[in-house]
């Protein structure tokens, strides 16, 4: 079969499959499915090398946020903010954000047991601290309620190092335990 060169997207409702065709039998093996729900299922380094892997080349889709929401006031975050997986403040007064419930969150995101969500808070713009807060159905992980100024570190400083991460992992559609984790 010949290549073929796209210059446009190409798209297709059902994803796509890198195969691969045993040579002796003909056998056909799926390599990796992209689509939806991607996975890899026979990865090898034969051709992986820091060469390869520069910030041209490797992009984590998953860290890109077209959107974004502002909430520059003490206020309940909507589980539609917290989809974005990036939210900014910019406040000149202490801020307390209070994450959406597991119900709201999981029904927004469509989550189901093992989904996982990253949220960025951005206060480099900020003048005063931001502090998370969970709500209903919504816990600190394990790791975070045991070691409370690293993984429970729920305050994010105004300024240049005003930037945290946090993973919000669900144990089941509607609720979920959350971990900061940068």
């Amino acid at each position: 079969m010949a290549n073929t060169t796209f210059t446009g997207p190409v798209r297709s409702v059902n994803g796509f499959q890198d195969i691969s065709i045993n040579s002796s039998t003909g056998a056909v093996t799926v390599d990796a499915t992209f689509g939806a729900t991607t996975s890899v299922t026979n990865l090898t380094t034969t051709n992986l090398t820091t060469t390869n892997l520069t910030t041209t080349n490797l992009v984590f889709t998953d860290q890109n946020h077209p959107t974004t929401a502002a909430i520059n006031a003490t206020a309940t975050a909507t589980a539609e903010q917290v989809a974005t997986g990036y939210i900014t403040s910019t406040s000149a007064l202490g801020t307390t954000i209070t994450l959406p419930t597991g119900t709201d969150l999981g029904t927004a995101i469509g989550a189901v047991r093992g989904t996982v969500l990253e949220l960025y808070v951005d206060n480099t713009a900020g003048a005063s601290t931001v502090t998370i807060a969970v709500n209903t159905n919504a816990i600190l992980s394990s790791a975070a309620a045991d070691t409370a100024g690293s993984f429970g570190d729920l305050t994010i400083a105004a300024g240049a190092t005003g930037i945290a991460r946090y993973t919000i992992m669900f144990a089941s559609a509607t609720a979920y335990v959350f971990t900061r984790t940068a």
